[in-house]
């Protein structure tokens, strides 16, 4: 799992010859789809052609680059309407007002979470209320408002404490609408998903002093559900300190 920032001003490069081919600028969105469609590369103000790489093209997103088989994989987006189309929409997400679908504000956005594997967007993460909102809930992303699920109001007096920018990440699991069950469990099978059978790159621990996971070894489902139980910061923790 990352979140777009960590995906921005990324190397690309091309596997079959080791070149840099450039660096992440942006991410498009598709909002039927609730997927990122491409990443575009940085270019030169004189450029009259957007290069993008289809998110379906990219082999892997690690912590130093963004890897594709070819160059041939970099496309321009001006010469693929349907994908021209998307980059005109400029869903941004971040920094956009969620409210339901009855109209009540929610929060703003500020990050969200992303599959590195397949460009999914996972949830959403709030400014005001410094939790995440899961996808599912979402009914529109929208240039200006994104529209989600009565289920997801929840009142601000929930948060107790404050948290650190860091434990954006995985902050749904402390806040997330208590009546909303599978709200909550989908948020933990999608963490689940994601980090089942990673290696962990250093040990893990709780507050506590206990060890969650050992550096080397290979995360299980029990692993994964102990940094859960112990709390967002762990998972948090756990979740960039793993290999792809």
């Amino acid at each position: 799992m990352k979140i777009s920032t960590q995906l921005k001003g990324l190397p690309i490069i091309s596997i079959s010859n080791g070149q840099q081919e450039g660096n992440v600028q942006s991410l498009i969105i598709n909002p039927e789809k609730g997927f990122v469609d491409f990443l575009t590369l940085e270019q030169e103000e004189w450029q009259e052609s957007i290069q993008a790489i289809p998110f379906k093209k990219v082999i892997g997103v690690g912590e130093y680059a963004v890897t594709i088989e070819s160059a041939n994989s970099i496309i321009d987006l001006t010469q693929i309407p349907i994908a021209s189309e998307l980059a005109s929409k400029k869903i941004a997400i971040i920094d956009t007002n969620v409210i339901t679908r009855k109209g009540d504000l929610v929060g703003k956005v500020t990050e969200y979470q992303i599959d590195e594997e397949t460009g999914e967007i996972i949830g959403l993460v709030l400014e005001d209320r410094e939790s995440v909102i899961s996808s599912d809930t979402v009914i529109t992303y929208g240039k200006d408002i994104i529209i989600v699920k009565e289920e997801v109001a929840v009142p601000y007096s929930v948060q107790e404490e404050a948290v650190s920018s860091n434990d954006h990440l995985f902050q749904g699991l402390e806040v997330v609408e208590r009546e909303d069950e599978a709200s909550l469990n989908g948020l933990k099978e999608k963490q689940r998903e994601l980090l089942l059978n990673k290696q962990v790159t250093k040990d893990i621990y709780a507050a506590d002093g206990e060890l969650i996971a050992a550096e080397g070894s290979i995360l299980t489902l029990e692993d994964i559900e102990k940094a859960q139980n112990a709390g967002p910061s762990v998972v948090i923790d756990l979740s960039m300190s793993v290999n792809a």
